[in-house]
């Protein structure tokens, strides 16, 4: 039977090797560094900064979406899609569709305008899978990322 969950604290080690496979997936160089504890604190505690859904197959947990919210002057309050992973042996079969059918749920729910989210430029499956679903492609939008030392620069003036 195949189900999708709202990710309960105890599903942190889960979320943390997701987060691997998709790293993996990804070709991303560098480790995935966050760790359970910063996972449970962002996720779990008393301000979550992110929401997560698991897709179980007989139990089996094979993928995950992450999100949370972003706002745009321009057009209000959206969700930001931070990762949909499905494990490679289930993939094809209709379950990133669903975890992201659930997203567009929760952000028509909250009133939300929309849901972004980014695209590896080698990953033509899902290139097409997104077009396939609607999804407008701002490719004249570059993105930018100020991190580690450049952002302590920044942040000591």
């Amino acid at each position: 039977m195949f189900i999708i969950r709202a990710a309960v604290v105890s599903d942190v080690p889960l979320l943390l090797r997701f987060s691997r496979e998709l790293a993996e997936y990804e070709r991303q160089p560098d480790p995935v560094v966050i760790k359970e504890e910063t996972l449970t604190r962002d996720g779990f505690g008393p301000h979550p900064k992110f929401r997560s859904l698991i897709a179980e197959w007989g139990g089996e947990a094979i993928g995950y979406a992450l999100f949370f919210g972003f706002y745009s002057s321009l057009k209000g309050s959206g969700i930001f899609l931070e990762d949909l992973f499905v494990r490679e042996a289930f993939r094809g079969r209709g379950i990133g569709r669903a975890l992201l059918s659930e997203v567009a749920r929760i952000a028509r729910q909250e009133g939300s305008f929309g849901i972004r989210w980014e695209v590896l430029s080698w990953n033509e499956s899902a290139i097409k899978f997104y077009k396939s679903l609607g999804g407008e492609f701002f490719d004249e939008w570059r993105q930018v990322l100020l991190q580690s030392d450049a952002l302590n620069r920044l942040a000591d003036g």
